[in-house]
């Protein structure tokens, strides 16, 4: 595959060391970003301020060669800050459209639990639609079109958790953790230095493109069975020998799980380099793709235990793409 026309592989491993060049110790997030734009779902960010959240949606933006649109998500925001509205011209007696910062190729929807949910559900509705009505006029927004919403996990006061149905919307919810000293020591040397200067490696055409070559990559029987069965061990986990989990789990994994886990599979086959899944590669990608996607009981919340602990038991009692079950 010659420079002048790199494969899908070649081209989006250039943009992500276009942004890993700016963003140190995050590359389990970057890839999953990257995963998200090739299968056009949403991710949910959560992590404590000062991790680079804004910095990597804004580099990943450049890039990739599209707009980028931020939305501080507060209290007093209503739905029309977001999706724009219709505003009367005086001069000419006419209503005109303002469209809202949702027109974006990247949208980063920061702190999205401090908005009320009747805002939060305005953005919901553009994620799932990609469309926004305003005076009776349907607007699509650009494509692709991706959402990262941020969440902090360290502050409750004054904010409003979204519904599980809301959350099931999101491809992935991705923790964001703090990086290791070595990488803090290269984050800290890189303030201090001068400012990487971004450039294009690929193009918005081009990665419409890429989805397409993500549709061809193979997916077995078995694979998808494996997929399957994280999700309804979720569940039936007694099913799995799974019996303590139980009384832990008050809801298992929507069928919006396996599928969202299967896309996001391919995906991270074809950033691998590969025309077919893995079940690696439905494992590596489980914890993100489900976390989100588990109601804990009270009993659960009261122990400590948390969505990552219940998935860390379902990875290792379902080993075998085709095991449906284990016995006691």
């Amino acid at each position: 595959m010659n420079e002048n026309n790199p494969g899908p592989r070649e081209a989006l491993e250039g943009a992500l060391y276009e942004v890993k060049r700016v963003i140190v110790g995050q590359d389990a997030m970057l890839e999953r970003v990257m995963v998200s734009l090739l299968t056009g779902g949403h991710v949910l960010l959560e992590g404590v301020p000062g991790l680079a959240k804004t910095l990597t949606i804004k580099t990943l933006a450049q890039s990739v060669g599209g707009s980028f649109g931020r939305i501080q998500f507060t209290p007093d925001l209503v739905p029309s800050d977001l999706t724009g509205t219709r505003v009367y011209r005086p001069d000419t007696g006419r209503l005109d459209t303002e469209l809202g910062p949702v027109f974006a190729n990247f949208l980063l929807a920061d702190e999205i639990n401090r908005a009320p949910a009747k805002v939060q559900s305005a953005l919901l509705e553009v994620m799932q639609e990609k469309q926004v009505t305003i005076g009776g006029e349907t607007h699509p927004v650009p494509d692709p079109f991706l959402v990262l919403a941020t969440q902090n996990p360290i502050e409750s006061e004054g904010t409003y958790p979204l519904p599980e149905a809301q959350l099931d919307r999101f491809l992935m919810k991705i923790v964001v953790d703090y990086p290791s000293p070595v990488d803090e020591e290269a984050v800290v040397a890189r303030s201090i230095d001068v400012p990487h200067a971004v450039q294009e490696r690929l193009g918005a055409e081009d990665l419409i493109r890429y989805r397409e070559d993500v549709a061809e990559i193979f997916v077995s029987r078995e694979v998808i069975a494996y997929a399957v069965s994280l999700a309804d061990a979720t569940r039936r986990p007694v099913d799995y020998g799974l019996h303590d989990l139980g009384p832990l789990i008050a809801y298992g994994a929507s069928p919006r799980g396996p599928i969202g886990l299967i896309q996001a599979s391919r995906a991270l086959a074809l950033l691998r380099g590969r025309g077919h899944v893995l079940e690696s590669d439905v494992r590596d990608l489980a914890r993100d793709v489900l976390r989100h996607r588990l109601v804990l009981t009270y009993e659960a919340l009261s122990e400590g235990v948390s969505a990552d602990d219940v998935l860390e038991r379902v990875l290792d009692a379902v080993g075998v793409p085709g095991l449906h079950a284990v016995t006691a």
